[in-house]
């Protein structure tokens, strides 16, 4: 999702009435970012509180290479990282995953392996449908077991976009709150629905209801579901003492719009890339009678924070024994103080940009391969919004005169700063700083997203033999993962 996709961030059809009330009820981020500018990496961030170059969710199999965890890839979230829930358990909650998990779909890498006590949802996106002997279809999981997968047992018809998982989802939601409610136990819930991925799905009461066609029938039924489960939290009495956030994993996705793919606002390009288009996110708080109501921050915020100020909530320290990039936003959303802190923007193994306070600095500049671009898919990152020397199809270093903007005055990173201008040099001489200190205590973890292997595929899933739903995998053929962009 993106973060033009809100009624409250302008987007002119105006369908997404909870959110929009659930802002005026807490407080909006204007400027929150997620870690990477793609899914598997940003969930990896969100939920160790790290960048992905440190938790190991990148690739060198190539410069700055985009890089996730499909179905054949061999790696996954490491044991040595320590995950939101893990840390929780010592204070008593109970957490459940509903819906993507993203984190590698191998044994080890199982999320109730790594902290969360229930789950239901699927280790992969929900591409499809596969013939079950070139791939398999991706498993849908029940806590340790597999109960289907999609496109067989839990339906997804491409040609309409008619799907109920979000409905699905939203019943799970509903359901874990109130049994947490009854036995008066902590928790925390990790709400990962998929609907706004292509495929773009949503079900069939919210088919044919938006402007925007199917994609905005899919934020249609996530806004619906979202006052759904906020206004259960009212009825059962435990909205003062539940903190909901609601953000997306990256910027809209311009390649599938406008479909498929929602909108990114004021901002240049999309998903893939670290443009502001591809990492700034719709970010809301919700916390009756703690955040007050109707708030807007300025607050540079990252996903990584959310790491820390749960922990926060829960009266736990964050781990001591390694860097932790997130902030608490306590502070930020109870008092209204502000933190002085930068936002990077990496791509795989690079450091593509750095924020500080308005100014952001780019070292390098990349969208994608002419190749990519012009011959083969006519593939596009930045549909209608080439800006020359900047969205460019080569990879290009700018790290001795770094491309600078005023995010203020220039949103859509159109006017870089005359490198001859005092504000220029002000502005660079600060981020540097910042890049050099980053740098120098940098210790990048172990890369998860070089190996590919068929034979790792969700062949036979724990649980299929109950089903009948267990393949047969083919020998084992390790290969370098392609990560073309």
């Amino acid at each position: 999702m993106g973060w033009g996709d809100l009624g409250v961030f302008g987007e002119p059809s105006k369908e997404t009435p909870n959110l929009d009330q659930m802002a005026a009820e807490g407080m909006l981020f204007l400027d929150f970012y997620t870690a990477s500018p793609l899914c598997s990496p940003s969930r990896a961030a969100l939920l160790t509180g790290r960048l992905p170059v440190r938790n190991g969710f990148y690739t060198t199999n190539g410069h700055a290479r985009n890089a996730y965890t499909p179905q054949d890839i061999v790696g996954g979230i490491p044991d040595s990282e320590l995950l939101l829930p893990e840390l929780l358990k010592k204070a008593g909650y109970t957490n459940k995953i509903i819906g993507k998990w993203h984190l590698g779909h191998r044994p080890q890498f199982h999320p109730l392996r790594h902290g969360f006590d229930e789950w239901f949802g699927s280790p992969n996106c929900h591409f499809g449908p596969y013939d079950s002997r070139e791939r398999p279809n991706i498993p849908v999981y029940r806590d340790w077991d597999m109960v289907g997968r999609y496109y067989e047992d839990f339906k997804i018809d491409l040609k309409t976009g008619e799907a109920n998982l979000t409905q699905l989802y939203l019943q799970e939601a509903l359901d874990f709150i109130s049994k947490q409610q009854a036995s008066q136990q902590p928790f925390f819930l990790y709400w990962a629905i998929d609907a706004t991925h292509a495929p773009v799905y949503a079900s069939k009461q919210f088919l044919g209801t938006s402007q925007r066609g199917l994609y905005g029938d899919a934020v249609r039924e996530i806004d619906d579901s979202v006052g759904k489960i906020l206004k259960h939290l009212q009825q059962l009495g435990i909205s003062e003492n539940t903190f909901v956030f609601f953000t997306s994993d990256n910027g809209a996705a311009l390649i599938s719009a406008p479909k498929q793919g929602g909108s990114n606002g004021p901002f240049l390009c999309g998903k893939q890339t670290t443009f502001e288009g591809g990492m700034r996110e719709p970010a809301i708080a919700w916390w009756p009678s703690h955040i007050p109501a109707g708030g807007v921050s300025h607050q540079l915020g990252s996903v990584m924070d959310l790491f820390s100020t749960s922990l926060s909530l829960a009266g736990l320290q964050p781990p001591s024994d390694r860097q932790i990039d997130g902030i608490d936003l306590l502070p930020v959303m109870l008092q209204g103080k502000l933190t002085d802190r930068p936002i990077f923007y990496y791509r795989g193994n690079e450091l593509m940009a750095v924020r500080a306070g308005l100014y952001k600095a780019h070292y390098w500049t990349w969208s994608n391969s002419w190749e990519e671009h012009n011959k083969v898919m006519g593939i596009d990152f930045c549909p209608g919004q080439s800006v020359a020397g900047v969205t460019t199809h080569t990879q290009e270093e700018h790290t001795y005169l770094p491309l600078l903007f005023h995010l203020g005055r220039d949103p859509g990173e159109k006017y870089p700063l005359s490198f001859a201008s005092d504000e220029y040099q002000r502005a660079v001489e600060r981020i540097s700083g910042l890049v050099q200190q980053h740098k120098a205590s940098l210790v990048p973890g172990q890369p998860q997203l070089n190996v590919c292997d068929q034979a790792v595929m969700n062949w036979s899933p724990p649980g299929c033999e109950k089903l009948g739903k267990c393949l047969k995998a083919p020998e084992s053929d390790p290969k370098k993962c392609s990560w073309p962009h």
